[in-house]
């Protein structure tokens, strides 16, 4: 049977959104909205320091923009770290074969 969904109340930016979440992702559906929250309040920090007012949407784009960048970086170094892994099995493989001739 599908999960139905739940109503999570988040605030992001002081503004509360009700959001439908299926059952059992609550957790991770605010910490990802907590995550969100204090990017854009660190933008609109950093803004309010460099003497500029930037409104809601627009700190939201920049934060999805930052965000999106970095998961963009991670899946790129997990490509890596996966090409990497797929070199040493096999080099690991070619040894072993090397090793299971000079048994013979």
């Amino acid at each position: 049977m599908a999960k139905t969904p739940n109503t999570v109340s988040l605030t992001i930016m002081e503004r509360e959104y009700r959001i439908n979440c299926p059952e059992g992702a609550e957790y991770e559906l605010r910490e990802a909205a907590n995550y969100l929250n204090d990017k854009m309040h660190e933008i609109r920090e950093a803004s309010s320091k460099a003497g500029k007012v930037l409104g809601a949407d627009r700190i939201a784009v920049i934060a999805a923009l930052n965000i999106t960048h970095q998961l963009r970086e991670a899946e790129n170094g997990q490509v890596q770290v996966n090409s990497d892994i797929e070199r040493l099995n096999k080099r690991v493989d070619a040894l072993l074969e090397e090793d299971s001739q000079l048994e013979l």
